[in-house]
């Protein structure tokens, strides 16, 4: 029997956190109070005081206003910033004992996963599951597009050198290996990005134009990816690819079915999504036109995934170009993605 439980990421609220209007106790409250759930994941560089050397003040404060409000501590996010010396870079060594105090802050903090970058070399990740296993915290790998989860070589997107591309198939192979309980996966559904939402257009053509915009929503019923962008490199040679990048070709790396394949070592889910839109066919209900969740949920609960699906709103970007007044309500967005999770069987 699949429980798939909801959660919400601070990442979703950045703008509001950024603008000193949430802090960490208003984002506990906020998750509590908006949406009737209890899990909890957090950027720990954006909440945790004296990062990485966390008081025990704060952990109190931490562990008391988790408390007050019933919540769970699902997922704490660490990147291992590997220049945060700024006379060299981290040496795999280094980033192993950072990863070690980060699962230590966890620890103290209640939290039963962290999740690392796909970036993180797997001998750092073997440098750091005795720690893991001492405080019983799980390590999640993120899996983000445009990482496989089946790696094929010759429809690998990623720049050599720069993450391992097969790193689910050496993440499984140490995890059966070592017989180890604390290490997995943290897919993220932007794995899973095929379309894309009225806030992507319309960014688009504020910044191309209309008529570009439109020119390449007609071509893409037709010609492939590769083909509308040499058609724009030798028509609008003055326009920047990159910038209008996902409206081409969508994000997408993964098939939804592949979720199969990483469930069972699945610690946690980033709930990606990048605009929330009423269905006009059922008001009240909501969907991401760019991510077939519908699909995601048949799939997780045909893997018996029990655990939690944090939101992670990304769709701010589409609009930071914006004046204030026009910028994506953060708190409406979250409320109706997990409106949606519901109706699709969340708890």
């Amino acid at each position: 029997m699949s429980t798939i439980k909801r959660g919400v990421s601070s990442y979703s609220y950045q703008n509001l956190i950024f603008d000193r209007k949430m802090d960490w106790k208003g984002f506990i409250r906020t998750v509590r109070e908006d949406l009737d759930t209890d899990g909890i994941e957090i950027v720990d560089e954006t909440f945790l005081d004296d990062y990485p050397f966390v008081t025990d003040r704060f952990v109190f404060d931490w562990n008391n206003e988790m408390a007050k409000y019933g919540m769970k501590a699902v997922t704490m996010d660490i990147y291992l910033d590997v220049l945060q010396f700024r006379d060299h870079v981290m040496s795999h060594k280094e980033a192993a004992e950072r990863m070690k105090r980060d699962l230590i802050i966890a620890s103290r903090l209640g939290f039963e996963n962290v999740r690392c970058l796909a970036t993180i070399p797997t001998d750092v990740i073997e440098m750091s599951l005795e720690t893991a296993e001492k405080y019983n915290v799980r390590i999640g790998k993120e899996v983000h597009a445009p990482i496989q989860i089946n790696y094929d070589e010759a429809t690998n997107r990623n720049p050599k050198g720069v993450v391992e591309a097969d790193f689910v198939d050496r993440t499984i192979d140490l995890i059966q290996e070592t017989g180890t309980k604390h290490l997995g996966f943290v897919p993220d559904m932007g794995l899973f990005q095929s379309g894309y939402t009225p806030s992507m257009v319309e960014q688009a053509k504020r910044t191309v134009g209309a008529d570009l915009v439109e020119k390449i929503l007609e071509m893409k019923k037709e010609c492939p990816p590769s083909e509308i962008q040499a058609w724009i490199r030798k028509e609008r040679p003055d326009v920047n690819l990159f910038s209008i990048g996902r409206l081409i070709q969508p994000q997408a790396s993964a098939e939804t079915y592949e979720l199969l394949k990483v469930i069972p070592y699945t610690v946690s889910i980033h709930g990606k999504f990048y605009e929330m839109i009423e269905d006009p066919a059922d008001p009240g209900h909501y969907y991401d036109p760019s991510i077939p969740y519908d699909e995601i949920f048949k799939y997780l609960k045909m893997g018996h995934y029990n655990g939690y699906i944090d939101s992670e709103f990304e769709g701010q970007g589409n609009r930071n170009d914006l004046p204030d007044e026009e910028m994506f309500d953060e708190r409406e967005q979250v409320r109706r993605q997990h409106l949606m999770m519901k109706d699709l069987g969340a708890v």
